[in-house]
């Protein structure tokens, strides 16, 4: 692994300058050139395959899963409700990195405009962070549904959902804009980017001086905006475990499990990727890793989203049964 890690080690020569460079090596950056995956050549072939399969994969799951709930009534409810928001995210978070990643690997047409760019980011952080917010909509309707069901219907409205998900959107627009607008007021010192797509991360460290505001910002204002939803799904959780660990009930725990296990995953994968990528200290980005991870958390959770709700999910399972005998009759 370590061998094969070194292999795509960049050229020296266009690995970005330090931190520390002097303002006086500032230059206006009117692009910035994206290093992609690898440099090497005899592997762009390999990883325009891998992408695009998985690409292909992440919109085929994700949009089964929209033709099922959007067409089966017995699908009408909000947890699916929030499986579709999911559902129609995973896919425009991946289209806002691949496509461009695969001409990359194609065309080997690395350059990106500074307005590009920055465009990207707004993009991206505004549908990553709208995941997040999903995420803890849908620990609020499993805490429901395994704590009060009895008050399930009553509670967990369609007006409440769409409330949610509309309140969800007037937290994460604003917290990407000002991201965007932070990054592209910076000073550049190289237009190298150690990276597929344009982020943050990445660019902070092309600043010629070390970006204290924008540090300032992720570990406040982000932290409060991405931290905030996690503490509530893990809220959440432990009064779902102490509602099932009242009933004291083998049966119960099981419920609870095929309730709540899918999502749990997911959060788990989201939150595990998010934190190496954006909340670990700034010395460990120049590992050498970071690619890696933005990979599996941009490309290949994504595209497991669809099956990891839909695997163990008997009302997914009957309704693409039921869905297929609809198909094959209407052919026949």
């Amino acid at each position: 692994m370590a061998s094969a890690a070194n292999s795509l080690l960049l050229p020296a020569q266009v690995l970005p300058p330090p931190l520390a460079m002097a303002e006086a090596n500032w230059t206006s950056v009117s692009e910035f050139v994206l290093l992609g995956l690898s440099e090497r050549q005899d592997l762009q072939p390999l990883i325009f395959g891998g992408l695009l399969v998985t690409y292909l994969l992440n919109l085929a799951g994700n949009s089964v899963l929209l033709v099922l709930i959007w067409s089966d009534p017995q699908l009408a409810s909000p947890m699916y409700f929030f499986l579709s928001q999911l559902a129609m995210v995973d896919m425009v978070l991946t289209s806002i990195t691949l496509p461009q990643a695969l001409v990359q690997a194609q065309t080997h047409r690395r350059t990106v405009p500074f307005a590009s760019c920055m465009a990207q980011i707004f993009f991206f952080l505004a549908v990553d962070t709208m995941e997040i917010y999903l995420l803890a909509a849908m620990a609020y309707d499993r805490y429901v549904a395994v704590c009060d069901p009895l008050r399930y219907t009553a509670t967990v409205t369609r007006s409440l959902c769409l409330k949610m998900v509309a309140a969800s959107w007037a937290v994460v627009i604003p917290h990407a804009l000002l991201h965007a607008v932070m990054t592209a007021r910076l000073r550049y010192c190289g237009n190298f980017v150690q990276q597929f797509f344009c982020d943050v991360p990445p660019l902070l460290r092309l600043s010629c001086t070390r970006p204290v505001a924008s540090e300032l910002v992720i570990s406040t204002q982000g932290v409060f905006v991405v931290v905030a939803p996690f503490v509530f799904i893990l809220a959440s959780y432990v009064r779902i475990g102490v509602a099932v660990a009242r009933l004291r009930s083998a049966q119960a725990l099981r419920k609870a499990l095929s309730t709540c296990g899918s999502h749990l995953a997911v959060v788990l994968l989201l939150y595990s990727t998010v934190t190496w990528l954006y909340f670990r200290p700034a010395s460990s980005h120049a590992l050498g890793h970071d690619w890696e991870v933005a990979v599996f958390y941009t490309v290949v959770v994504p595209a497991l989203n669809p099956l990891i709700y839909s695997l163990r999910n008997k009302d997914v399972a009957s309704a693409l049964r039921r869905t297929g005998r609809k198909v094959l009759a209407r052919g026949a």
